[in-house]
């Protein structure tokens, strides 16, 4: 495999122990033969608690896993790699101000070269900043808000996420206005005339929807209301009875599983609109196996976007990195753990090839514009580049409904322009 070796010889003890090695690695300038090669540092930002946590675990896995395949150093260097988590166990999930602290540790640690993540577009709203201040390259797996790489109705996105002026910031996962398109095409091509759309107030969720909304209103589909609600809400019932009495033929919701989305969705069956009358609609933030446990038969029919393919469609290389993985950690892949692979593979062969240049230690800028210069990148997800922006050139989303308690493909929708 091109941009993501796959290791041939498997031998479980050995594996596990070079994992623990390399994911409790320090910022210091250790490692190497005999402990007085050089190093650089890596960090993953993550929400390692709430109900995400069994796919982010799953994330820093694959980022250790693409470590290990390169024996733990790319062009000489020790990899050092250490995983933050950006959730507290108050929030239940991401919290802005452990996004803000993880950000603020890694731009003063002057071993830290490459960041991966974070998860929530949110949360990235808060580090970008600071990382972009301090000159760190930034990979993320999962941040689809469009407004963190082109602009939006607020005239101040993306450009007041870059104080230099620089990009330093991209995403191997395709943003919201792709995944609106996808989420409103879904309704075109089931033939519904009207919707009508919530959010959960946050940047992620507001976002999507008003991309949703956008691009379901240039395809003639009337938005009978649009509502912020309120996430730690006890029930959605006087709200749910009100949405049913506009008569839509879809509900969309942009938000994430933590702002109570499975009590939305019974709540919208028990007010009379069943999923297989009323579809319900949501977002990536919502592509969660807990969501089925939450909400239980009424998420039976549901359908939601994802701003990638599940694992069916994968390239030859995208196949390989699955079995390799299961096979390693005895675990099923998650939605996005094939994406943190892809980042950790990009941000590796970013930083080798400026160490390469530099003939050792790059400078930070040097990781920046080598992971800019990703062009014709062959890796779990087909072969792609980054644009000037930092987003990537792949047009592909995946439906997913609900059948039978489980989350199901249901179409591939390609929305290039």
């Amino acid at each position: 495999m091109s941009k993501a070796r796959r290791v041939t010889t498997l031998v479980a003890a050995g594996v596990f122990a070079a994992l623990l090695m390399v994911g409790c690695g320090g910022a210091g300038g250790g490692g190497g033969e005999g402990g007085g090669g050089e190093s650089v540092k890596i960090v993953s930002d993550l929400p390692l608690q709430g109900a995400n946590r069994a796919q982010t675990t799953t994330m820093v896995n694959a980022i250790e896993l693409a470590i290990e395949e390169r024996d733990g150093e790319v062009a000489g260097l020790q990899i050092d790699y250490e995983s933050l988590d950006d959730a507290t166990a108050q929030a239940g999930q991401w919290d802005p101000a452990k996004c803000a602290e993880n950000a603020q540790a890694a731009a003063q640690d002057e071993a830290v070269v490459g960041w991966i993540g974070p998860f929530n577009s949110g949360c990235a709203a808060t580090q970008i900043p600071t990382l972009n201040e301090a000159g760190l390259a930034m990979v993320s797996p999962a941040n689809t808000y469009t407004g963190l790489t082109k602009p939006t109705p607020d005239e101040s996105e993306p450009d007041k996420y870059y104080p230099t002026g620089e990009r330093n910031y991209a995403r191997v996962i395709v943003n919201d206005v792709q995944q609106g398109q996808a989420g409103a095409t879904l309704l075109d091509e089931e033939g519904l005339e009207s919707v009508y759309i919530l959010d959960d107030k946050e940047t992620y969720g507001k976002g999507v929807a008003d991309e949703f909304q956008g691009a379901a209103e240039e395809l003639g589909i009337e938005v009978v209301g649009r509502e912020g609600i309120d996430g730690s809400a006890a029930n959605y019932r006087s709200l749910m009875n009100k949405v049913a009495q506009a008569e839509p033929d879809a509900v969309y919701f942009g938000g994430i599983i933590e702002n109570n989305a499975a009590q939305l969705i019974k709540d919208k069956v028990g007010a009379g609109m069943p999923n297989d009358e009323v579809l319900f609609v949501g977002p990536d933030g919502i592509f969660v196996d807990e969501i089925l446990s939450q909400a239980g038969e009424a998420a039976e029919g549901i359908y939601v976007t994802f701003g990638g393919v599940p694992e069916s469609e994968y390239s030859a290389e995208g196949a390989e990195f699955v079995e390799t993985y299961e096979s390693t950690y005895d675990d099923e892949i998650q939605p996005y753990t094939a994406y943190a692979y892809e980042a950790a593979n990009v941000m590796l062969d970013a930083i080798e090839r400026a160490a390469d240049e530099a003939g050792g230690v790059p400078e930070r800028q040097a990781v920046v514009d080598e992971v800019f210069a990703t062009e014709d990148f062959e890796g779990v997800l087909g072969t792609w580049s980054f644009d000037e922006e930092g987003d990537t050139s792949l047009t592909e989303l995946s439906i997913q409904t609900v059948e039978d308690g489980e989350f199901t493909l249901d179409r591939v929708i390609d929305v290039a322009e």
